[in-house]
């Protein structure tokens, strides 16, 4: 089968390229370079630049369209926020021939919006971090007490990607320790950002649950365990390992996803509290994730069953897996000890249950731990190693000597 995937400098399109093209199928790979981490692998049949979709959206569905055409591309598999949203919303003007395997636009506009997660988990009795939705900075203040919210807070933007007039805006979760710090970010924040959540802190460890569902059931699921997040008050993960998914948290997300009528893959982001054990919702990311190879380490390859749907050879039950596994991206550990190295305490925002500068530095400096394999490094593959790598020294230690 021929399938194009998206978003080719992204973890999550290599685990996507090694896993169907090691099962035979073409795999192309696009991305605003024709070299990128995914093409590098030997899986990809053909890697192609395409026009940035955040800079120049129609030229790059054109260009999709027309690749679509010109390949007789069979499956077209958006990686990123900004390519889902772009492919979803012109999925008419695609060839019949081309199978589109995500959800419907609404469903996803829905799962991007933070704020109206939150309100849909309430309505079915979900815990949710005591939160205020907030338009600008005037009046915070009455608004945090009338909220019940004490400092510090989590600022959290309603969508991760804001279109603006120019161009897509990345926006990223914060936090703020007093009025003052309060107040600097939210006037920091151009309009289009608006509305920001402020939100209850909850100490305690990320946990994420990942699912496939094909029109509305769910033929695929897994979960794991975040035990490394770079930035460490909370963030992307880089060492991670599979676990059971918790009754009560695989209850709330199919829950949710069957209220959004959700078709294709999904990530639902909890944060377990360390004082209570309740799993707050954060938010739903309606694709692909960071830690994808985990979950195919652990034996639910989410790429191949996603393509099952489209020949209806779904699973009848979601497959097994193994706890346990872990794996670790190891330059984004590097990014972390270089955090750990450079910043003060302040400037990290250490949880209440960090085990410590000192401690972290040296769990980072351990090679390897049982059950644990390389994200990006693999053998059989080196080709995305070589040029992660390659990047990674140019971007963190030859441009700091410039």
């Amino acid at each position: 089968m021929k399938v194009f995937v998206t978003d080719g400098y992204a973890r999550a399109a290599l685990a996507v390229t090694r896993s169907l093209g090691s099962k035979g199928h073409q795999v192309f790979v696009g991305s605003e370079s024709k070299r990128s981490l995914a093409s590098s692998s030997k899986y990809c049949h053909l890697g192609v630049s395409y026009p940035n979709p955040a800079e120049e959206p129609e030229a790059f569905v054109d260009f999709l369209i027309d690749t679509v055409e010109r390949y007789g591309i069979e499956v077209l598999m958006p990686v990123t926020d900004v390519c889902l949203l772009l492919v979803s919303k012109h999925r008419a003007r695609f060839p019949t021939t081309c199978t589109l395997p995500i959800a419907d636009d609404a469903a996803i506009n829905a799962a991007a919006d933070k704020n109206h997660i939150l309100e849909l988990a309430k309505s079915i009795g979900m815990p949710v971090p005591q939160s205020l939705v907030i338009n600008s900075s005037d009046g915070v203040e009455q608004g945090l007490s009338g909220a019940g919210l004490k400092y510090p807070v989590v600022l959290k933007p309603v969508r991760s990607r804001v279109k603006s007039s120019s161009g897509w805006i990345s926006t990223a979760v914060d936090y703020a320790a007093d009025r003052s710090e309060l107040l600097e970010k939210l006037e920091a924040y151009v309009p289009e950002v608006y509305p920001v959540i402020l939100q209850q802190r909850i100490s305690g460890v990320g946990s994420g649950a990942f699912y496939c569902f094909n029109d509305g059931k769910c033929i695929a699921k897994f979960a794991h365990s975040r035990l490394r997040e770079k930035p460490p008050s909370g963030g992307v993960s880089v060492l991670r390992e599979s676990r059971l998914i918790d009754p009560k948290v695989d209850e709330y997300s199919q829950k949710l996803l069957t209220a959004l009528g959700w078709h294709g893959v999904a990530m639902v982001e909890f944060k377990i509290d360390e004082a209570t054990g309740d799993a707050y919702i954060m938010e739903i990311n309606g694709r692909y994730w960071g830690s994808l190879q985990l979950a195919i380490d652990a034996g639910v390859d989410f790429p191949e069953i996603l393509l099952s749907m489209v020949s209806a050879d779904d699973p009848k039950h979601p497959p097994e897996y193994k706890t346990g596994v872990k794996t670790r991206w190891f330059w984004g550990d590097m990014d972390l000890l270089l955090m750990y190295l450079l910043k003060k305490s302040e400037a990290l925002k250490l949880p209440e249950q960090h085990p410590g500068r000192l401690r972290a530095i040296l769990s980072i400096l351990l090679p390897w731990s049982r059950g644990q394999r390389f994200e990006v490094l693999r053998f059989k593959d080196m080709g995305p190693w070589f040029y992660e790598t390659k990047k990674w020294i140019n971007t963190n230690l030859l441009n700091r000597l410039d």
